[in-house]
């Protein structure tokens, strides 16, 4: 079983132009798709899709229209009930694979609700193998949520995954969970490197740079770290070693929620007993399947092909 957490769940509104965004102009939208979304939803949803277990714990009204799409999508889930509706963020996505993203705040989460939230996350951890934490807080949960959570559940069997960014990321890292996932402008966030450099480098070959940043995070953490680089690959670095793998062509629809698919990969292969090069296969193979997709589409087993993805072991 795998458990992701949602904190700050969003209605993913895609909207498809035929041509570039052009600032002040006009567009008609060749297709607009709303999605219940946010990043643990998106990783609970590729995993439902590999036919593996999986629950999205999330704060929700019961009457929430979102609740609706993730019936809608026969998402197994619970929602901690919370005054407020759940946000919806939008996402323009042109032809060339460009996309960009307007994302609303989101609902203020209460006191009260924060621990029933919690005390929910930790009894749904108790019988789960992995307990991923994903996305952005919402107002009211402060920075050291997600560590406060860590502590929650350090007595459990459960591995924890943490996804997240800003302050909520710099909160966690002292808290030594499991797995972090970042991408390279969340790995230069906390390790001072500089991003561009690191997915360009990658890009041609040597990561050396991202090698370095990623390697100083495990160290700190104690724990494993997958940083993603886009199109040019993604990084597996744990106590044991550096694997990287670059991602195969493919032709970009929207890159959003392409990282969240990357975690999932990497989980799903964890549940199937991989080795650190069949995690890194499996998490390259499905960020880029899911980049190939319009909005937040999880990929399919049948789109999923880990067919000439190379992993090379750095260290």
């Amino acid at each position: 079983m795998i458990v992701t957490v949602t904190a700050n769940p969003s209605t993913d509104r895609t909207v498809e132009l035929p041509g570039r965004l052009e600032r002040g102009e006009v567009h008609r939208a060749v297709r607009v798709v709303d999605q219940p979304g946010g990043k643990g939803i998106n990783v609970s949803r590729v995993i439902r899709a590999a036919g593996l277990p999986t629950l999205a714990v999330l704060p929700s009204r019961a009457d929430d229209p979102f609740i609706d799409r993730l019936r809608g999508v026969a998402l197994p889930h619970q929602a901690v009930p919370v005054d407020g509706s759940v946000r919806t963020n939008i996402t323009i996505a042109e032809p060339d694979g460009t996309t960009t993203k307007i994302n609303d705040t989101g609902t203020v989460v209460s006191t009260t609700t924060a621990a029933e939230l919690l005390a929910a996350i930790v009894a749904r951890a108790e019988s789960a193998d992995w307990l991923a934490l994903c996305g952005s807080l919402p107002p009211g949960l402060p920075d050291g949520w997600y560590a406060e959570l860590l502590t929650a559940t350090s007595e459990l069997r459960c591995r924890v995954a943490v996804d997240t960014s800003g302050a909520p990321l710099a909160a966690v890292v002292d808290a030594a969970p499991d797995l972090l996932k970042p991408n390279a402008e969340e790995l230069a966030e906390l390790t001072g490197a500089d991003p561009t450099a690191m997915e360009r480098e990658a890009a041609d070959g040597d990561p050396g740079g991202a090698v370095r940043a990623s390697r100083a995070l495990s160290d700190r953490t104690g724990g494993s770290v997958l940083t993603t680089l886009g199109g040019a690959g993604a990084l597996l670095t744990t106590p044991a070693g550096v694997w990287f793998a670059s991602a195969p062509r493919v032709a970009v629809r929207s890159t959003v929620g392409a990282g969240d698919a990357s975690l999932a990969g990497l989980l799903i292969a964890s549940l199937r007993g991989a080795d650190e090069e069949g995690l890194l296969r499996s998490a390259v193979a499905h960020g880029s399947a899911a980049a190939a997709l319009p909005g937040t589409t999880p990929p399919t087993p049948d789109l999923v092909d880990e067919t000439g993805i190379a992993v090379t072991r750095l260290s």
